[in-house]
């Protein structure tokens, strides 16, 4: 392990992920600039940041002990890409979760996110609903 500063795009990440495995949003709004889009895969659709932090904080409620693990960070000029698996306990079922994902992040040269392009297996994702 290095003493080296992480990347500021990777930092931004960090933050992400801090506020999903906590399930509060609220730093989200910081990270990401007001007119940010949250782009998903499965569903083709762009969300708002207010939209996304709904369903981080209502993750929350559906999934316990969420944690980011096996990530895989690459940095590139104006953003970052991370795959990583995310795992959690359904707090219904008791039932152990894992979902494979790669996000893209898109930076401004304020150093706020713009964009998040969200890519996840739309089977392994329902299992993490109610």
């Amino acid at each position: 392990m290095t003493d080296a500063p992480r990347h500021p795009y990777v930092q931004l990440l960090d933050r992400i992920i801090a506020a999903a495995e906590a399930g509060d949003a609220t730093d989200l709004y910081d990270i990401y600039t007001e007119d940010a889009v949250i782009w998903h895969n499965h569903d083709g659709r762009e969300t708002t940041v207010a939209q996304n932090a709904d369903l981080l904080e209502k993750m929350a409620q559906w999934v316990a002990d969420r944690r980011y693990t096996e990530r895989r960070i690459h940095v590139f000029d104006g953003g970052v890409v991370q795959q990583h698996v995310l795992r959690g306990t359904h707090r219904t079922t008791g039932e152990e979760l894992s979902m494979d994902a790669c996000a893209v992040l898109y930076v401004n040269a304020e150093g706020r996110a713009t964009r998040l392009d969200e890519y996840i297996d739309s089977a392994q994702a329902r299992k993490f609903r109610p």
